[in-house]
C-alpha cells in the first residue's frame, strides 16, 4: 500500500525510493541468474547428445550467442549414430523345419 501512496505523492522520499532500490536490485541479479540456468541447462544436454561440447551452452552468456548457438546446432553434423531401422535390425526368426 505504502507503495502505490508513494506514486500518488507529488514529490516522492528520496530515501525511501532509495532504500525500495536497495532491495530490487539483488532480486534482478537472481532473477537473471533463474532465467539464465532456465536457458543454459536444456542447451546443455542437447549439445552432449548431439556429440558437441557441452561447454557450447555457455554461449548463451553472450547477447547474439544464443542465436549463433542455435545455427551451429542446426546446420552441422551431428555425431550421432543413427537408430537401425527395422529391416536392418534382422528379426530372430525360428529356423526352418529340418526335413
Amino acid at each position: 500500500m505504502s507503495l502505490a501512496l508513494m506514486f500518488l505523492q507529488n514529490q516522492p522520499d528520496p530515501e525511501q525510493v532509495m532504500r525500495m532500490m536497495t532491495a530490487i536490485i539483488p532480486l534482478i541479479g537472481l532473477f537473471f541468474l533463474i532465467g539464465m540456468a532456465i536457458v543454459i541447462i536444456p542447451f546443455w544436454f542437447i549439445c552432449k547428445k548431439a556429440g558437441f561440447s557441452p561447454w557450447l551452452s555457455l554461449l548463451n552468456l553472450i547477447p547474439v550467442g544464443n542465436l549463433v548457438l542455435i545455427y551451429i546446432l542446426a546446420f552441422a553434423d551431428w555425431k550421432v549414430m543413427p537408430a537401425p531401422s527395422s529391416a536392418q535390425m534382422g528379426y530372430p526368426f525360428p529356423p526352418p523345419p529340418q526335413q
